[in-house]
């Protein structure tokens, strides 16, 4: 203990065993104002005559402090009152106590304290299409993927995907049955609604009907009744309403607000694009090492996006190739301008491509082709038709034009960089009616030459006409129709025009003909394309 506490304790013991020893009366409680020992005699200071003491604590008056009892004193020394004597024990600080410091503060990077926003989440995943792939795989066929024998005529090896072999003859059937799957039971227990007659409609009617799902089509009174009775013969209801598809839509809408029915139209929903991009993964099973896919995209563009999604998580190396029609190059356009066009003034051939418009293109499947899509490549009509040409004769197999169109980018030589190369062309659909068919055929032997029209003068001597009829057999080519006429021209009144039309086997020998045809008779007018 220091002196000057000694000093101080001293004091206090003498007075304390002063007042205990005297006859002084004692001090009531509510005198007790003294702010360290608690008694009156005890107050420092002396106190005012005739008034009372009021203690300042922090410069405040009145305000009563915290009392500390006589145990505090322990904190400065121990003692013992044994008969009157005291017994001071001393107290030594052995040493300072350690002082713990704290830990440093980190120190953080400027990077740690910015705000790196999260990548924003992906419309379409592998995993979608993984699993759309084991939902399916029951009730879709896994479709050939089989080596073409137009492969040595172009210097590459070319493989044909073959989805058009499906039920409703269309690849749409593996993103509609996905799609159906998806739907919740109270959904599936209402029904669905489809007012647009194409595949996609097709695969619906087809599908819902074996998922035991009532389904409607709304179909215009401009559908044949073909495919009318094939819808019925889906399982469909079928109802004709209006003179136009709009008609028909409108009334569908109508019909599914006021029934709980689901109006179904082919869009870019993660559901059916799952199901589409199944062909990707199919066709990285079935041709390993595969350099390009070549892939149709006309009306919607979900099996192009879905099946590159695909491919690319698979194998990014892999080339992949949009074709679309060159009268409405939708994506190419869009690819130029950064962003979907909503307003392309341009008038496909409807009856060749089917239900073309600007809504076919979405911001999801427009953001997937960007960023997977390595290029776009535009077909003319007169190739496409020509490709479909090739698949009846080549591949004994009747496509249409859509399902055509890549391997009309082949045959247009607008893909020289693929010779020697591996390549996949997906055969996306084959639904076209016989008449259209034919017709098709007919004019695609035109384009490539391998049907020629003439007109000659022949005179009026009697075997004229049989000497062009023996030169053509001589020529062996195949005469498909003949006209003749008599005194079509007043100046030439002694002569006949004879009009044909002939078959050769190729170009070649349709090069020939017309060598011959020029050479024998001078007034001859071949009739172009």
């Amino acid at each position: 203990m220091n002196f000057a506490a000694q000093l101080f304790y001293s004091g206090y013991l003498s007075e304390r065993l002063e007042r205990l020893f005297s006859s002084r009366p004692a001090i009531k409680d509510s005198e007790e104002n003294d702010p360290f020992w608690a008694r009156e005699e005890l107050r420092l200071g002396p106190s005012l005559p005739g008034g009372s003491y009021k203690p300042i604590c922090n410069g405040a008056v009145g305000r009563r402090p915290t009392l500390i009892e006589p145990e505090r004193l322990k904190d400065f020394g121990e003692e013992e009152l044994l008969n009157g004597d005291v017994k001071y024990h001393q107290t030594s600080v052995a040493g300072t106590p350690e002082m713990k410091l704290m830990d440093p503060p980190k120190t953080r990077r400027v990077s740690e304290f910015r705000i790196i926003p999260k990548p924003p989440a992906q419309f379409l995943r592998f995993e979608d299409i993984s699993a759309a792939a084991f939902t399916i795989q029951s009730a879709i066929q896994k479709t050939p993927c089989t080596y073409s024998r137009l492969s040595k005529q172009y210097g590459m090896e070319i493989f044909l995907k073959k989805e058009h072999l499906h039920y409703t003859g269309s690849v749409k059937e593996r993103g509609v049955l996905y799609l159906l799957t998806s739907l919740t039971q109270e959904q599936q227990r209402k029904g669905v609604i489809v007012a647009t007659d194409c595949n996609f409609s097709m695969a619906v009617a087809h599908h819902a009907a074996e998922l035991k799902i009532p389904v409607f089509a709304i179909m215009p009174s401009s559908c044949s009744s073909p495919r009318l009775r094939i819808y019925r013969d889906y399982g469909a209801m079928v109802i004709s309403y209006g003179g136009t598809s709009h008609d028909s839509q409108n009334h569908a809408r109508h019909l599914a607000k006021e029934n709980g029915y689901l109006y179904l139209e082919e869009d870019e929903s993660a559901a059916y694009l799952a199901g589409l991009g199944t062909v990707g993964m199919e066709i990285f099973d079935q041709i390993p090492k595969v350099d390009a896919v070549v892939i149709p995209a006309a009306g919607q563009y979900g099996l192009l996006a879905s099946t590159a999604a695909a491919l690319k998580y698979l194998n990014s190396q892999i080339l992949v190739i949009g074709v679309e029609p060159e009268g409405f190059p939708l994506l190419l356009q869009s690819l130029k301008t950064d962003g979907p066009i909503k307003n392309l003034h341009n008038n496909p051939n409807k009856k060749l491509y089917g239900d073309f418009n600007e809504g076919s293109l979405g911001a999801n499947t427009f953001r997937l082709s960007k960023k997977l899509i390595n290029k776009v490549i535009p077909v003319s009509e007169e190739d496409s038709l020509v490709a479909m040409l090739r698949f009846q004769e080549v591949e004994h197999s009747t496509v249409d034009t859509v399902g055509a169109m890549g391997l009309a980018a082949i045959l247009a030589g607008q893909l020289p960089e693929l010779r020697g190369k591996k390549v996949v062309v997906v055969v996306s659909s084959a639904n076209m009616e016989p008449d259209l068919v034919r017709q098709c055929v007919d004019r695609a032997l035109v384009l490539d030459d391998r049907v020629s029209k003439f007109s000659v003068q022949l005179g009026e001597w009697p075997g004229d006409m049989a000497k062009l009829l023996d030169v053509l057999s001589r020529e062996d080519v195949r005469l498909l129709d003949v006209c003749h006429r008599r005194h079509s021209d007043k100046s030439d009144v002694f002569k006949a025009k004879v009009e044909c039309v002939v078959e050769t086997r190729d170009k070649t020998q349709s090069t020939q003909l017309r060598k011959t045809l020029n050479e024998r008779y001078p007034s001859i007018c071949w009739l172009d394309r």
